[in-house]
């Protein structure tokens, strides 16, 4: 994809380019960092158009001096779910220019799995005209697996219309890897339907290995995000796929993959934080605090922009960005300098958007009409939680619990006697699409709470209402408050519910100040702490993932606990 220019502006830019007309902005007094050469250059960076037309000595109409900054491409975020920031696109949009981020890859599933068609309808709607581009990716995977039960159904004939959507660059993690290397007939259908018009496919395959690797690979899956270990990491490469390095709020894989920096790997790696909250975007950054903690671990900062920005573009066949050289967009940042990689100034196509860490560019969006997104502002759908919704089902002397670790996605199974319920407490999904009354009951260790309930909409894929607690009646009080707010996080305490944030788009984003989410964020927080939620354990985002069943070992669904390996439900309790 390639962004247009007419025959007149591109006339503009060559005479901008030769010196024969005064470039619309010149960049002057800094070095450009080269991510084809890994060096730096010195010379203006001339923009013309919203194109850079070049680089040597050139008078601009408006002139800004770096004052000795350093210029880097616009950093891009190869996977993210912008659902999971639990911001609005234009929310979002505010929180991360200001990261240097000029374009994001999005995949939707989160908010398609609850509103199918609409869900994806909205988010093109809501992310348009922004001061930052944000390309699509399908979802691949909804529901994730046969088992969930999520509030649609996207099969390979009602993606293939979006297609003709130039912000939609491909197929989406295909998180199902097990139907894939096992040629799943509507699999197959997605990506065939991806490759007939000439889109990529990212992967989602975490520990797949040998041969049922080449099978995934063989299906035509390019990418992958979800390696924890090195070894995984370099077998997969050497299989052919691009790594995206992944560094999001629950799952922090940078520090294993640090090898991936070097010189043999980063030429097909890429950057990602697939799911971070409003409150890490602000307090740590986004695409710009990978570069630093990997440049600050001794990775090399010259390899580590090239994995943020041209490698990126080049794998999702954007032509037109990721480098400071000419005739590119002038997607650009300023940072005073490559070891603590501060970003001083944001520009999106050669406007000025953000300084010092201030959003300057306007961001209006209209209030999205609510009746025609209906399935996206009303997405609950059952009846009142009791207590007795979670008893749990089966006898026997030994018990199944889930245990949680912490940094990380997956999870183990631990089998402790049926009458030890030291750290452990009930763990329940709750169907909330369709009023099935459906109610999956286990256990989970490793996530620390000793007392109340903390209840979430927010459940990976599927969304359905997920409540942890060491009491039944809080933990229906607390998933009732979330019922009532049309989806959100509430938090409930010896028959009270002492906070809770709303989050009526789709259950999963609310079109508050990002600012206000975090404050509130930060202050439920730490009320899951003084309830007990364990240290390098993040009580909201770890908790969604324990209904994700794609990733090893132990998961929940509305109806009960799944080995991932089998993707079959399995007895908690049993002899």
């Amino acid at each position: 994809m390639k962004k247009s220019i007419n025959d007149v502006q591109l006339k503009t830019l060559i005479s901008a380019a030769r010196g024969e007309v005064r470039s619309d902005l010149v960049i002057k007094n800094a070095k450009i960092l080269n991510v084809f050469t890994g060096e730096l250059e010195t010379g203006d960076v001339a923009v013309s158009g919203g194109f850079i037309a070049g680089i040597g000595e050139y008078e601009g109409k408006e002139e800004i001096d770096a004052e000795g900054g350093i210029i880097c491409p616009g950093l891009i975020d190869s996977h993210i779910h912008i659902e999971s920031s639990m911001l609005s696109p234009a929310e979002f949009a505010r929180a991360v220019i200001s990261h240097g981020t000029t374009s994001v890859i999005t995949d939707p599933h989160e908010i398609a799995n609850v509103a199918g068609e609409d869900g994806i309808e909205y988010m093109l709607e809501a992310s348009k005209d922004l001061p930052l581009d944000v390309f699509f990716m399908l979802p691949s995977c909804v529901p994730a697996t046969p088992l969930d039960e999520s509030g649609a159904e996207l099969d390979a004939d009602a993606l293939d219309r979006f297609y003709g959507n130039e912000r939609v660059l491909g197929l989406a993690e295909l998180m199902n890897s097990f139907g894939t290397v096992r040629g799943d007939g509507e699999i197959m259908r997605k990506i065939l339907g991806a490759g007939s018009h000439g889109k990529r496919i990212d992967g989602h395959a975490p520990m797949l290995s040998g041969k049922e690797l080449n099978a995934y690979v063989s299906a035509g899956v390019k990418s992958d995000h979800e390696c924890s270990f090195f070894e995984e990491a370099e077998e997969k490469l050497r299989r052919g796929q691009w790594i995206m390095v992944r560094e999001g709020t629950a799952a922090e894989n940078l520090e294993a993959l640090l090898p991936l920096f070097d010189d043999k790997y980063c030429g097909r790696c890429l950057l990602a934080t697939d799911d971070k909250h409003a409150g890490d975007l602000i307090n740590k950054g986004h695409i710009d605090y990978i570069i630093r903690k990997a440049v600050k671990a001794g990775k090399s900062p010259y390899n580590a922009v090239k994995m943020a920005t041209l490698n990126a573009a080049q794998y999702f066949g954007l032509e037109d960005r990721g480098v400071v050289a000419p005739g590119y967009v002038a997607d650009m940042i300023i940072v005073s300098g490559l070891e603590d990689f501060e970003v001083r100034k944001v520009f999106k196509s050669g406007k000025l958007v953000s300084e010092n860490g201030k959003l300057v560019a306007d961001i209006t969006v209209p209030k999205p009409d609510e009746e025609k997104y209906r399935r996206v502002f009303h997405s609950f759908n059952m009846g009142t939680v009791t207590a007795g919704n979670f008893k749990v089902e089966g006898v026997g002397s030994k018990k199944r619990v889930i245990k949680l670790i912490p940094g990380e996605l997956l999870t183990e199974e631990v089998i402790v006697d049926a009458a030890d319920n030291k750290e452990i407490i009930k763990l329940a999904v709750i169907e909330r699409h369709k009023n099935t009354g459906h109610t999956g009951v286990g256990f989970v260790t490793g996530y620390g709470l000793k007392q109340g309930a903390i209840a979430s909409s927010i459940a990976h894929d599927s969304h359905n209402l997920i409540v942890a607690g060491k009491n039944d009646e809080d933990m229906a009080l607390a998933a009732n408050a979330v019922r009532m707010n049309e989806g959100g996080i509430a938090i409930a305490l010896n028959g009270k519910i002492i906070s809770e944030l709303a989050l009526p788009i789709g259950g999963l984003m609310c079109g508050m100040d990002v600012h206000e989410v975090e404050d509130k964020l930060n202050l439920m927080k730490e009320q899951a702490r003084q309830l007990g939620v364990n240290e390098g354990i993040d009580p909201f985002m770890t908790l969604s993932f324990a209904a994700l069943p794609v990733i090893p070992k132990l998961r929940i669904l509305t109806q009960g606990v799944v080995d991932v390996s089998t993707q079959s439900y399995v007895p908690v309790l049993f002899d």
